[in-house]
């Protein structure tokens, strides 16, 4: 049985699942897009091909065997995008909560039902319909929970909407322990550059006291603040708008002193070894252009 254990975004990573670009399939039409930063890349002619992204798959990969990291892949389907395994699923301490994601994407939980079919069954858990909640909103630091949502009275008319208010307060409820702060954020569904997908999308922790955040992405300066009230300013990297587009913030930490990242965010990663982090720089600009990054890619199972 795989004993779950994630408390945070940082501690030493053991186990992880990876998405995988084998047999991802053709160029999706404009209709299929699922967010505007691919349908960018649709209209524009330059979506990425599956070989460009299988070699940065393949040094993400290779980054986790220099690290000793267990890595669970999905099973391949046919013509079939399963790259971003965050958006499936997520642990919260002990507990794999299946995600309600776009009916699309149903198939992409039965790739990964062989790795949940190694956890204690009264530890796996599914939201009812109603609850709308993804991996890349939720992120765990401390005793807290932050979650990304969307407040907008026109939440059911975007698609780039993926947490719900109802996702939220089942997460609160499951765990009433837990400090579960939500946050409100800037949704477009035809400018990536103004579109905070998720919550990774515009903020995520690093190493024990730091974190990566772009302001713009909440819609709520208030809930901009209580992260600088919390993390302190000395401790914040603020990423600009092209940044934030590049998924600046969408990293990855195999470790409190370990963060995967593109080797092209250059302004990142100079602050990130300033600060004592090693950066394991690798391509991911091929897979960056369907919005998400390293985070979005990883569906982690255990850290220490």
């Amino acid at each position: 049985m795989l004993e779950l254990n994630i408390k945070n975004e940082t501690s030493r990573l053991r186990a992880v699942v990876l998405g995988t670009v084998i047999s991802n399939g053709p160029t999706p039409s404009i209709e299929e897009a699922y967010d505007p930063k691919s349908l960018e890349h649709i209209l524009a002619g330059t979506y990425p091909k599956e070989e460009d992204m299988a070699i940065e798959m393949q040094a993400f990969d290779r980054v986790f065997e220099k690290y000793d990291v267990t890595v669970f892949r999905p099973e391949i389907m046919e013509n079939y995008n399963q790259i971003f395994v965050r958006d499936i699923g997520f642990v919260i301490d002990d507990v794999f909560i299946k995600s309600n994601i776009l009916p699309d994407r149903e198939r992409e939980l039965d790739a990964i039902q062989y790795i949940i079919d190694q956890i204690n069954p009264a530890k796996v858990v599914r939201p009812p319909s109603e609850v709308h909640i993804e991996g890349g909103d939720v992120m765990l630091w401390k005793n807290y929970i932050f979650i990304g949502t969307y407040k907008g009275s026109d939440y059911k008319d975007y698609i780039t909407a993926r947490t719900n208010t109802q996702g939220v307060q089942y997460i609160r409820d499951l765990f009433p322990n837990k400090i579960v702060k939500e946050f409100d954020l800037v949704k477009s569904k035809i400018e990536a550059r103004d579109n905070a997908l998720h919550l990774d999308c515009c903020f995520q922790p690093v190493g024990e006291n730091k974190a990566i955040i772009y302001k713009r992405g909440f819609r709520e300066e208030a809930d901009y603040l209580f992260l600088v009230g919390l993390f302190g300013s000395e401790n914040l990297f603020h990423i600009t708008r092209k940044e934030m587009y590049h998924m600046n913030s969408n990293v990855f930490s195999i470790a409190t002193d370990v963060v995967v990242s593109e080797k092209k965010f250059k302004r990142l990663n100079t602050w990130l070894r300033a600060n004592g982090f090693i950066v394991e720089e690798i391509p991911y600009a091929e897979i960056a252009k369907q919005e998400g990054l390293l985070r979005c890619s990883t569906l982690p199972l255990i850290r220490d």
